[in-house]
């Protein structure tokens, strides 16, 4: 059974669906949550506090799935392309997860500045650290980075964990994915932060060419990438 702050979190996402964040009210946000004002304030202390807490935990589920990609079954050249694959997926599916990752923010999305130094620290362990911050698309990069450095005692070159997302990326970055008819590009469609329903939204000439370019020793001068 969910707890009140993950209905909260999820009541607060919904709400992205049809309304810009300015437009989200704490009021509206606890009745349909269906949890009273003060538990929602004392969950976050401000609606700066519940922006910071939604990105945070956009950042842990993006970081989530790339472990689970890096998780496969298979050679870690199709696991790093799994990974890969996860990212564009997640950033084409949630605008969150595209924000963090390219740093560019919608203005319907929550962009939280970083909570005010001095002030009296959350009671909530989860709100102490949302309110830590907000990684940094470079910052959210090495963070994947670091769970596939593992992949390197199966014979994956050290580069490769880093070059396979950069990698997705830059397709993220350069491929954003077509509104549905009548929907403003910039405006969120209903529905658009479930799960996407395949991890493999790059067409199968990238993933293999990620593949390709994951299976070559880089570190060697007789081989290089084609």
């Amino acid at each position: 059974m969910p707890t009140a702050r993950e209905t909260l979190l999820d009541t607060a996402r919904t709400a992205l669906d049809t309304l810009p964040w300015s437009a989200v009210r704490m009021v509206d946000v606890a009745a349909r949550a269906r949890v009273s004002r003060q538990t929602l304030y004392n969950e976050f202390g401000s609606k700066e506090g519940l922006a910071r807490a939604l990105v945070r935990r956009e950042a842990d589920h993006y970081l989530r799935g790339v472990e689970a990609a890096l998780a496969r079954p298979g050679p870690p050249a199709h696991r790093l392309a799994a990974a890969a694959e996860w990212t564009v997926a997640a950033a084409a599916a949630r605008p969150l997860t595209r924000a963090l990752l390219t740093g560019t923010w919608d203005d319907r999305l929550p962009a939280p500045r970083a909570a005010r130094r001095g002030g009296r620290a959350p009671v909530v362990p989860e709100q102490r650290r949302a309110d830590a911050g907000v990684p940094t698309p470079a910052e959210l990069l090495a963070q994947a980075t670091d769970r596939a450095a593992a992949l390197a005692e199966h014979g994956a070159a050290p580069d490769a964990c880093e070059l396979a997302l950069r990698l997705a990326l830059s397709y993220v970055v350069t491929a954003a994915p077509a509104a549905p008819a009548g929907v403003p590009r910039h405006r969120p469609a209903p529905g658009q932060w479930a799960e996407p329903d395949s991890c493999r939204p790059m067409t199968p000439t990238i993933t293999r060419l990620i593949e390709t370019i994951l299976s070559v020793d880089t570190t060697s001068p007789r081989k290089i990438i084609p």
